[in-house]
């Protein structure tokens, strides 16, 4: 995939878990790399690290939004990929989910990230390719999870239509359905180690590959759907789950 060498990627949520690896990733393929997150500090950190440009922008404020877009097209003119990474989780059944978790998952996950498509499609270069992280929990129906799986499911069906408005340019929209990951979001719900630790063991036994993925097995898939090599995959939905969803009743 050496022929992503100059190539302009946007990667939002690019300071931590799958979006730093995507971020890694592209770097290593010598695209310039542009990272997105809510925390300065932690933004202007891991762009020293990878040697990409950092920009402190919240997915859930379409001005950070706006500005995100400004900066990218006045420092580099147009984007050939774009990575919509960054989101968050909170988990609570239907009865117990409070408005504010609700309006704050929505914000980041959906709305943010559907305006944040919208808004790049202007500098999007003809042939630019989308790729948009949702989760398995689209599907699974998993207790707890009924606003963070309507999020994703939300962006899956944005890519399908955006799939369709934007193939008259040549730009490919896919989604990325990964499965549980080795990632920090579930030491930032605020649940004990115990809990954490007694959960991943419970998971990890239904996985057929019986382990979690890893940030770089995601950021690999990433990296092959916005390459010429994908070039005739749009509108598509690829899981990456280490087979929990082959047959869940089975596990």
């Amino acid at each position: 995939m050496s022929h992503l060498q100059g190539k302009t990627v946007v990667v939002t949520g690019g300071n931590s878990g799958i979006g730093y690896a995507a971020a890694k990733k592209f770097r290593d393929l010598e695209a310039n790399v542009v990272i997105t997150g809510r925390n300065n500090e932690a933004v202007a950190d891991a762009a020293e690290v990878l040697g990409v440009t950092g920009i402190m922008a919240d997915q859930a404020n379409l001005q950070d939004i706006d500005e995100v877009v400004r900066q990218v097209n006045e420092s580099f003119g147009s984007v050939d990929v774009l990575f919509i990474n960054a989101g968050v989780a909170a988990f609570a059944p239907v009865e117990h989910m409070e408005e504010e978790q609700f309006d704050n998952i929505m914000n980041i996950n959906f709305k943010g990230a559907f305006f944040t498509l919208q808004k790049f499609v202007p500098i999007l270069r003809e042939g630019a390719s989308v790729i948009n992280l949702s989760s398995i929990n689209a599907y699974t129906g998993m207790p707890n999870t009924a606003v963070y799986a309507a999020s994703k499911a939300a962006m899956n069906a944005l890519t399908r239509t955006a799939a369709s408005e934007l193939a008259p340019r040549g730009i490919r929209v896919n989604s990325v359905n990964p499965g549980p990951v080795n990632t920090a979001i579930f030491s930032k719900l605020g649940m004990p180690e115990e809990a954490i630790a007694e959960f991943a063991a419970a998971m990890q036994d239904r996985i057929p590959l019986k382990r979690f993925g890893e940030p770089e097995d995601i950021a690999n898939l990433v990296a092959f759907l916005a390459s010429d090599e994908a070039s005739f995959i749009t509108g598509a939905e690829y899981t990456i789950d280490g087979g929990i969803n082959v047959n869940p009743l089975l596990q």
